[in-house]
């Protein structure tokens, strides 16, 4: 695969060169140069799950990899589902917090990690920011992985506790990091170091960002998983996929997904208060600004990075991007009232797939088949759910292994200055 920057055409990579590094070298990010359309896509959902992945990943960047490397790698990184069931009567919903650290980032995490330890020749200093759970999946997949050290920013108190103790409580080569400020703060910092050449090259940097392709085309696989089994229940009913969005990454894997030919009808854009991309899609004005802070943490982005990525499939073509998509935005009452309602349905939610479903319900065309993706275990929000199941939440055992395991945070001040000196520097172990 042949990679391009979204602002300079002429600046190319390859897929491992963009994995291992970061944005492009003009501040675009790294997107496919063309994307094939596939004749084939029925034949590729009636494949099974773990052998489709190997063949998605093996057209987009198996000629990077020599014979027989590319395949154990997909396999090991996708060793768990993800899961397709009804949620309303109505819906379906695409459960895909049934990996290790219980959240869609394990897919996207675990495939840039699979390539880190293939392909990187040198010492690595893992980057990244996380607005909840993005740091736990990146930890725990680089977690241990010789060469490679982790460092993850997050806004202090704007992660649930239990998001917290997933990235902060493994210590060894993973260094946790509480700022002091939003995750756009922690955005701009991991940015401003990656955009430093010098200090890229001094420390071996690599964005685990959404930024980072191989986070994205590790996530298109289930989508295509997702068309299969709601083919098998529904036949050919058009496909309407509602994604809560906030760096606005896995929407931008599904829509890479409809142009290899997923059948997908619509995509729809579901947010919270951070309202940026509804609003440019209703008024054309694109403003960026200070990220809020809701329920639906991981979705608290007000600067998302990967909507840049989004306009330049569709060409920067407004009109191109609303024939595509559907959006709308949840405030925290409109959250609160969609949890109970799914409660009430038989289905207990977490808030980020709540605000899914309820743009998706809003939006949703006559005849179409609507399906929201839940992108984190409900377990990891029991402060919001347990007043209105009436009950405590069950923990999985991955989460409650956590309680007993001391928080190794690091405090750190929204400045650039000291968080160099802290990758130069690492706190002990």
């Amino acid at each position: 695969m042949k990679l391009v920057s979204t602002r300079t055409p002429g600046l190319r990579a390859s897929f491992v060169e963009a994995a291992l590094a970061h944005a492009a070298p003009d501040g675009g990010l790294w997107v496919p140069e063309a994307l094939p359309r596939w004749n084939d896509v029925d034949a590729l959902l009636a494949m099974p799950f773990a052998d489709r992945n190997v063949a998605l990943l093996e057209r987009l960047v198996g000629d990077e990899f020599a014979p027989g490397v590319l395949a154990p790698l997909v396999r090991g990184a996708f060793d768990f589902p993800a899961v397709v069931r009804p949620a309303d009567g109505t819906h379906d919903v695409l459960e895909l917090f049934h990996g290790p650290t219980l959240a869609f980032k394990d897919f996207g995490a675990r495939f840039l990690a699979a390539v880190v330890r293939a392909r990187s020749s040198r010492d690595r200093l893992v980057l990244t920011a996380t607005s909840g759970d993005t740091g736990a999946a990146v930890a725990a997949a680089f977690h241990g992985m010789p060469g490679v050290r982790v460092a993850v920013l997050y806004p202090r108190g704007r992660v649930s506790p239990l998001q917290e103790r997933q990235l902060a409580c493994l210590g060894g080569n993973v260094a946790a990091y509480a700022v002091d400020g939003s995750f756009d703060d922690c955005q701009a910092l991991a940015k401003r170091c990656f955009a430093d050449a010098a200090l890229s090259e001094e420390l071996g940097l690599t964005s685990a960002n959404s930024i980072n392709i191989a986070r994205l085309l590790g996530q298109v696989v289930y989508y295509f998983e997702a068309a299969a089994r709601l083919r098998e229940r529904h036949a050919d009913a058009p496909l309407a996929v509602a994604v809560p969005s906030g760096n606005f990454g896995n929407l931008c894997a599904g829509l890479y997904a409809r142009a290899l030919g997923l059948p997908v009808a619509r995509f729809v854009a579901a947010t919270n208060a951070n309202r940026t991309v509804p609003e440019h899609l209703d008024t054309g004005v694109y403003t960026p600004r200070a990220s809020v802070a809701t329920h639906s943490n991981a979705m608290d982005v007000g600067a998302p990075s990967n909507w840049e990525r989004v306009r330049h499939l569709f060409g920067d073509d407004l009109e191109a991007l609303r024939s595509a998509l559907r959006w709308g935005a949840v405030d925290d009452a409109g959250t609160e009232r969609a949890l109970r309602e799914l409660l009430a349905a038989g289905y207990a939610s977490e808030p980020h797939a709540a605000v899914a479903w309820d743009v998706l319900r809003r939006t949703i065309a006559p005849g179409e088949r609507g399906v929201f993706l839940a992108t984190a275990h409900p377990a990891k929000f029991p402060e919001l759910l347990e007043p209105l199941l009436g009950r405590p939440v069950p923990l999985p055992p991955a989460l409650e292994a956590l309680l007993a395991r001391p928080l190794r945070a690091h405090a750190l001040a929204n400045d650039h200055a000291a968080l160099v000196e802290e990758l130069r520097n690492p706190p002990a172990a």
